[in-house]
């Protein structure tokens, strides 16, 4: 068995390791260390839940411990798509580092530049930044990228969708010729071929499986379900599939505010996160959610990619991921150190081909959600739910109550002729006995009013249990 000694780690990283809980590396951490230390150029092929990050950060730490930094130009870089993930690395590099010194800098959007100007200021040895800041920050003069000695280009396809390649390209063209590149990616289309071609120098290829879409882990479920019924849906689950924390992901950051408000109205602690919240508000957020103050948290991808948080049982992905490969990042979050966890994915009549794609991408096709997958006692004779709300595609479900008439057209009409012989409402109703505080028997009363435990039956059987499931 391999150990992280036999990687050529110096001892004062191995205690940090150690005092991390890892002993074992994974796979692409046994191939990349060593290729790393040997200055080598990597280009790894790998998803989340891999080891990936480690991969390059524990060497990183090794080859820059010798050396000086300098004001405004870091001797290394690491470009990651989000702000959460940059974030992450940068735990990663506190948490491994503590027993060297080294400096770190995080260039990332939505908090204010003064505190990361004054660290390029003062040096760094790592630098982690988005792209979006980090050409705002070259662009004012603030940072020069000649004197970087190490490059790593993380989540490149993730670059892509995001349309971050022109600025990669852009970045890597300041950047000395003589520099260890190392570059990371899920999957590898054209574009991203063409950028490891064009920025790396006979780079060492390692190819990792796909740990999330085969991970035993997690029990994952599709739910056929038509667009206006979604929430519904997700409402009955929440209650009834014994559900301690989820995460929600939404396609568009309409949709995360428009369920978040939703769930609360509905008495669920939901939050949400997505990228035209700030910085700090996200952190705030995540911080909510780990602490269990709210349970839910609904997001956008901006969570699905990079995000450890211990003990999610549950991923809901209410809408269907337009690429296969946010599904694995998605559902992900759950069934992590070895801890189990359940994947839901509503699927619209619309979302035919996404699912078809997921399905060839993981290799299996995800099973229908039935009756015998039910975590509670299902009514034997009960008709079937009514909708409550009506809804359009875009999920807007909840209404506004009309105002009512302040008075008849009568009354109207007796004002015209100048008759005003009615008495007032109020008169009328004095002689009235009081009315009983109790309420009436025939009060109908919404199944959605009030939260239930999870695991215990809420109402009668949903309709999605009932259509189309072997």
């Amino acid at each position: 068995m391999t150990t992280f000694a036999d990687l050529g780690l110096s001892p004062e990283l191995l205690q940090a390791v150690e005092a991390a809980g890892y002993t074992e590396p994974t796979p692409i951490q046994a191939e990349a260390i060593p290729a790393v230390l040997m200055m080598k150029d990597v280009l790894g092929i790998a998803q989340t839940g891999t080891g990936k990050t480690a991969s390059f950060v524990l060497p990183m730490i090794d080859v820059l411990a010798s050396g000086r930094r300098r004001a405004l130009m870091p001797r290394s870089l690491i470009l990651e798509p989000t702000r959460e993930l940059a974030a992450q690395v940068a735990e990663n590099f506190e948490k491994y580092g503590k027993n060297h010194d080294l400096t770190m800098a995080l260039l990332i959007g939505g908090v204010q530049m003064g505190d990361q100007v004054k660290a390029l200021n003062e040096g760094v040895d790592v630098l982690i930044a988005t792209p979006g800041r980090l050409m705002d920050l070259f662009e004012r003069g603030k940072i020069i990228l000649n004197a970087c000695e190490l490059v790593v280009i993380d989540e490149a396809d993730r670059m892509l969708d995001m349309g971050f390649i022109p600025d990669i390209e852009f970045i890597c063209d300041k950047l000395p010729d003589q520099r260890q590149t190392l570059l990371f990616s899920a999957t590898m289309p054209p574009p991203i071929e063409k950028l490891a071609k064009k920025f790396l120098d006979n780079p060492k290829r390692i190819e990792v499986t796909r740990a999330a879409s085969t991970n035993e882990n997690i029990t994952a479920f599709k739910i056929p379900v038509k667009s206006r019924e979604k929430r519904e849906t997700l409402r009955w689950l929440l209650r009834n599939d014994l559900v301690e924390t989820a995460i929600i992901f939404c396609n568009r950051k309409t949709t995360v505010r428009e369920l978040n408000k939703s769930l609360q109205r509905h008495g669920f602690a939901s939050g949400e996160i997505h990228g035209d919240i700030d910085q700090n508000q996200r952190n705030a957020e995540l911080q909510r959610f780990k602490n269990g103050e709210i349970n839910i948290l609904v997001a956008s991808d901006v969570a699905a990619r990079g995000l450890d948080i211990k003990g999610v049982s549950h991923v809901f992905n209410f809408d269907t991921p337009w690429h296969p490969d946010d599904y694995v990042h998605r559902i992900g979050r759950t069934g992590r150190a070895g801890a189990k966890g359940r994947a839901f994915t509503f699927v619209a009549p619309e979302d035919a081909e996404a699912i078809e794609n997921v399905e060839k991408l993981t290799g299996s096709e995800v099973p229908v959600f039935g009756k015998k997958d039910v975590r509670v006692e299902l009514p034997k004779a009960k008709p079937e739910a009514k909708q409550e709300e009506p809804a359009d595609e875009s999920g807007v479900e909840e209404q506004e109550e009309k105002p009512r008439r302040s008075r008849s057209r009568r009354d109207d009409k007796r004002q015209e002729e100048g008759r005003n012989d009615s008495k007032p409402r109020r008169e009328k109703r004095e002689d009235r006995p009081p009315r009983d505080d109790k309420p009436r028997g025939n009060r109908r009363r919404d199944a959605d009013d009030e939260p239930v435990p999870a695991g215990e039956w809420n109402g009668p059987k949903p309709g999605f249990l009932g259509v189309g499931f072997k």
